[in-house]
């Protein structure tokens, strides 16, 4: 029953991922067009050029609050990460390891249980 939720979860996760494919691309892009229009806008020195990439960094703005729903592509990804993952874990396991202390004021409970037997 585990492998069949995770196959169902996963065939969700890859459709989800495959409808904002587009906009996750034009995303990273406008992202990586806003970065440029603030390193060319540090670097000029002309108030007509800071006047032009600020103009030209709010129309890129514009652009990545457009396609911001592609975030649910990115939380699709990583639950596809999360799915292949959690695939050949047993049932019964637990994924998480525990950590043993040896700190005797964490571990009083079980110094007290070794020193009573």
């Amino acid at each position: 029953m585990k492998k069949f939720m995770l196959f169902i979860g996963g065939l969700i996760a890859v459709l989800v991922l495959l409808a904002n494919l587009g906009p996750m691309v034009l995303l990273v892009l406008s992202v990586g067009l806003l970065y440029v229009c603030f390193k060319k806008f540090i670097k000029t020195d002309s108030v007509a050029a800071k006047i032009g990439w600020v103009i030209l960094g709010l129309i890129v703005l514009s652009i990545t609050f457009s396609n911001i729903y592609a975030v649910l592509g990115v939380a699709a990804a990583y639950a596809l990460y999360l799915i292949y993952k959690n695939w050949n874990t047993p049932e019964g396991s637990v994924v998480h390891e525990i950590k043993e202390d040896d700190d005797p004021f964490t571990n009083f409970e079980k110094q007290w249980a070794e020193l009573n037997k």
